[in-house]
């Protein structure tokens, strides 16, 4: 049944539920909304830093780390860490484990600084403002690395509110001896008190005369009071507060002469009130400091003592919930697989962010982004380039990203994947960041499929990338995650209530909306008025033209067309160059579109009358009975109705929505041609693409051959579904089920083991991860297939598998 119509069925269903709710579950309603707004007020949400803590507020306090070997001035300026890169050196970095709730453990082997970085982040709930926080930062020289490994570390504090400051008394000249202590007052988090502490580590010295002006034993604080719109960019504000002192030194001693590297790169001490706060310490070798802020409503201060007790904690506490909810099963149930597996589930639930800012949008209506006449993509393209956008907002986005490195922002159609496995893991998680999503909703019922908010999200973006069109669609993949929930929420018949009596527990939080079903029904029942708008905007913005051309099919209503083609792409499907009918056409049809059409029936009443449509439209639209399988349309040079068949994905999407029926006969055709080893199944999962195809590893070639998980996955949820029902094509669909999890999983935890990164994509030949690294967005449904049972070919004993 289709989520609309589940959910139409179920609200009517508890509507007297709700209108029986008594006075002490409303109140129960709004304490567990407040304790998961607080819960997850703080956390590295700044998924583009290495490390970078801030609140999910619009104007809070920010804080980021950064460091880099001085042991030599040639190195210095072009590998200070600050933003994840792609090409920095690294032998691997990322979360071991993380819960979003209550913190982890994260390693950053820095080959080129030859230091191993580790943050220990946790938060201890309390008060009115998400309690207090801490993180413990430390040093450990790599086995190359010389035993007097210099490194200068530096932390960041800013404050994003407008006429705010950060406090501190001000420093000795040459800086301070033990801990450094800040305080301040923010709109959105009342008082506060920082403390960096001295930390352990040994400091470098120098006998050059500059020595007496700057003592490398301490710790310098650099404060400063920039514009808001800067302070972003602390990397760049340090430099530039850096460049002061290092002139002063040459013009002084020349550059013969100079001090050492580690004494020239530090911050002259300037202590005193601001909104940014720059704390520099210079180490020799390991080190180890930590970070504590406590909330003045909290009324306890957090201390170093409390920071080791609860790292230990915090690692216990999710290393047996991780038993519980992923543990691999066999083949892959051995310890390194496991540690495999955290490191895919932290990495996805750490790259979570807050986004505040605006963002580029076009909404001129020029007639050309219609698309109604032959050669459109030239017209469109002229209107792009017109450059009629206008800056909206500000918004807010809590969100889940695909790379760290190289894409730190929400993608529409990449976050029902990475939802997946984290609704598994905390579902009320999972639907704050379904209802942040479609709190960006227009009143036509369009999401933005790229949201690039605010000037440092924008800086990632090429510019020709950075304006969105409120025509322009993406695969609805948000309704997978709420298909899940809401059968979570059918089955849990709220025998788990959670209760007032439950409120000083942490962990219920995460399935509170299962436990106490009235809970579940009001969040369904807010977010459906906007489901609806959302399926109107597509029926309105995406239809594709049946009457225009006398094509022959079962509905004259369902059929649909990508809007945003050009010869080379259909960037809106998210299959960038996938080969689609050439030149581009109005009267194009695409399967896929249709396919995840079938989710979104806007009435239950309408549901089976639109499934029905849509499954005999596939084949009298979409089926080639010549070449066996599913196809995009097009009208031929005799303005008729063509297929064009490119055999790959597209082909099998019908399939991976599970449209088909289990004795259907075109099902055991498409497993055929997924089955296929010299067209679509490799030993690394199913390709992209046809071997047979001419398009196969052409031009950017990066839907062309390449596996991707995100489609694997769902193909491998379909097969164990139709191994596990009764029919002529069940044996088949298990044998491919078992073969392809082993191949997906040992290709991407091999490419884990060498080179410690998940990649975008794995090449079908050989499984080298492939294009952007640290890509711990939808290939970390790799957690899930590790997850699933082997099966045995016949066995139907397993209940069939969700999302």
């Amino acid at each position: 049944m289709g989520l609309l119509s589940q959910l139409t069925a179920w609200l009517s269903f508890s509507h007297l539920a709700s209108v029986a709710i008594a006075q002490n579950e409303g109140v129960l309603h709004t304490e567990i909304g407040r304790l998961n707004n607080q819960s997850l007020l703080w956390g590295p949400y700044r998924p583009n830093l290495y490390f970078g803590v801030r609140p999910r507020v619009p104007s809070g306090i920010a804080t980021a780390l950064s460091w880099v070997k001085v042991d030599n001035y040639v190195d210095v300026q072009g590998n200070v860490r600050y933003t994840c890169e792609q090409n920095e050196d690294m032998a691997g970095y990322g979360w071991e484990e993380y819960d979003t709730r209550k913190g982890g453990i994260q390693t950053i082997h820095d080959a080129k600084n030859q230091i191993d970085i580790t943050t220990m982040f946790v938060k201890v709930p309390g008060g009115a403002h998400g309690g207090n926080w801490a993180a413990r930062i430390k040093g450990e020289p790599r086995d190359d690395a010389p035993a007097d490994l210099k490194s200068t570390v530096i932390f960041y504090l800013v404050t994003e509110g407008l006429d705010e400051t950060i406090d501190i008394a001000e420093g000795t000249p040459t800086g301070f001896d033990e801990d450094v202590t800040f305080t301040g007052t923010s709109k959105h988090l009342g008082g506060y008190k920082f403390v960096v502490t001295k930390g352990k580590g040994l400091h470098p010295t120098s006998d050059h005369p500059a020595s007496a002006q700057r003592d490398l034993e301490k710790t310098v604080v650099h404060s400063d009071t920039v514009p808001l719109h800067h302070l972003w960019q602390a990397k760049k504000l340090f430099f530039q507060a850096l460049q002061g002192g290092v002139n002063e030194i040459i013009k002084e001693y020349g550059p013969d002469t100079a001090p050492p590297p580690w004494q020239v790169y530090q911050l002259p001490n300037a202590a005193k009130s601001g909104n940014i706060q720059i704390v520099q310490k210079v180490f020799e070798g390991p080190f180890e400091f930590d970070v504590l802020f406590s909330s003045e409503s909290s009324g306890k201060e957090i201390t170093s003592e409390d920071l080791s007790r609860e790292i230990k904690l915090t690692s216990e506490a999710f290393n047996d919930r991780f038993k519980e909810t992923f543990a691999p099963k066999a083949p892959f149930n051995t310890e390194k697989y496991e540690k495999f597996g955290k490191s895919m589930l932290s990495n996805l639930a750490g790259g979570i962010g807050y986004f505040y800012g605006q963002h580029l949008v076009d909404r001129s209506d020029a007639p050309e982004y219609e698309e109604e006449n032959e050669g459109f993509w030239e017209g469109t393209a002229e209107a792009r380039g017109r450059r009629q956008e206008q800056a909206e907002g500000p918004y807010e986005l809590f969100t889940s990203i695909p790379s760290r490195p190289f894409f730190p922002r929400g993608f529409l159609w990449d976050e029902g994947f990475h939802l997946l496995p984290i609704i598994d893991w905390d579902t009320d998680l999972a639907l704050e960041i379904v209802k942040s999503w479609y709190n960006l909703m227009d009143e036509d019922g369009w999401i933005a499929r790229e949201q690039i908010l605010g000037d440092e999200a924008r800086s990632k973006v090429p510019a020709e990338f950075q304006v969105q069109y409120p025509h322009y669609a993406n695969p609805p993949t948000l309704y997978l995650v709420l298909e899940a929930f809401l059968d979570r929420l059918q089955k849990s018949n709220g025998s788990q209530g959670a209760g007032m009596e439950r409120l000083s527990e942490g962990d219920f939080l995460q399935t509170s909306h299962i436990d106490n079903p009235e809970l579940g029904f009001e969040y369904l029942r807010n977010l459906y008025p906007l489901l609806r708008r959302q399926y109107s905007w597509f029926k309105k913005t995406q239809f594709g033209d049946i009457k225009g051309y006398d094509r022959e099919a079962y509905s004259t209503k369902e059929a649909y067309r990508w809007r945003g083609r050009s010869v080379q792409h259909c960037l809106t499907s998210g299959l960038d160059d996938y080969p689609r009918p050439q030149p581009p056409h109005p009267g194009e049809l695409h399967v896929d579109l249709l396919s995840w059409m079938v989710g979104l029936p806007e009435h239950a009443q309408e549901y089976n009358k639109a499934l029905d449509a849509i499954s005999h439209n596939l084949v009298d639209l979409h089926w080639s009975e010549k070449k066996g399988c599913f196809c995009d349309a097009t009208i031929d040079d005799f303005e008729e109705h063509s297929l064009v068949c490119h055999k790959g994905y597209i082909s099998l999407f019908p399939f991976l929505m599970g449209l088909l029926e289990p004795e259907d006969g075109k099902l055991g055709k498409v497993l055929d041609l997924l089955g296929d080893e010299q067209q679509l199944f490799s030993p690394h999962g199913i390709r992209s693409l046809s071997k047979r195809s001419v398009f196969y590893g052409t031009d950017e070639n990066y839907w062309r051959s390449p596996v991707w998980i995100n489609i694997n996955y769902l193909a491998l949820v379909q097969l164990r579904n139709y191994a596990l029902q009764p029919g002529p094509h069940a044996a088949k669909a298990a044998d491919l089920y078992n073969r392809l999890r082993q191949n997906l999983v040992n290709t991407v935890y091999k490419s884990w083991e060498e080179t410690g990164f998940a990649w975008e994509q794995y090449n079908p030949e050989t499984g080298v991860g492939q294009r952007t690294q640290h890509f711990t967005g939808w290939t970390s449904l790799v957690v899930k297939m590790m997850a699933m049972d082997e099966l045995t070919v016949g066995d139907s004993s397993h209940p069939r598998d969700e999302l």
